[in-house]
């Protein structure tokens, strides 16, 4: 089940493409659990986060612990609007090579037509380290994920859920980085 769930979160932290495997942001980078200022929790329903906005503060590290209380798969990614919007082409190509669907990841990632991602050639293990940014967990019908972050300088950032049509829908919040 562990392995399971670490395959998981390495495939739900999909890229950006001209990223590499460790990006940095200028508003923050991955943080240890251990070493959170504090814990979030976020509630995904169908279409819905909640809370709706949340404020932390520049340098805080945050403990987001995110449950899935709707049918559909959903995603919990922090960043800005432009990077949402790039995300997501990457969110609509993994739902057509088949590596998730409507509901759920694909248990058989061997199986992929990583072709469709644009992934062509490359071998399983480097398309998952391609996957991996921190900054975004896909969480199943019924299941919870973590994501800690340590936030950079005040900005006004959005968490999102990029799965093809949702951010649409309006499953998108405003979150303020405060000095």
């Amino acid at each position: 089940m562990r392995r399971h769930l670490f395959a998981l979160s390495l495939v739900c932290s999909l890229p950006f493409a001209a990223q590499a495997a460790s990006p940095s942001y200028d508003f923050g980078q991955p943080g240890e659990a251990a070493k959170a200022d504090r814990t979030v929790e976020i509630k995904l329903g169908d279409m819905f986060f909640e809370p709706e906005s949340l404020e932390v503060k520049a340098g805080e590290t945050v403990r987001f612990v995110v449950k899935n209380e709707g049918s559909l798969l959903h995603e919990f990614n922090l960043g800005r609007a432009a990077m949402h919007a790039e995300h997501q082409k990457h969110m609509q190509q993994m739902m057509d090579s088949g590596a998730m669907s409507s509901t759920g990841m694909s248990h058989d990632m061997q199986g992929m037509d990583h072709s469709k991602m644009g992934h062509a050639g490359m071998n399983h293990g480097d398309m998952m380290k391609m996957h991996h940014d921190g900054n975004s967990v896909l969480v199943e019908p019924g299941k919870t994920a973590e994501l800690t972050w340590t936030f950079g300088a005040a900005t006004e950032l959005e968490f999102a859920c990029n799965m093809p049509g949702h951010y649409q829908s309006g499953m998108v919040g405003k979150m303020k980085v405060a000095p």
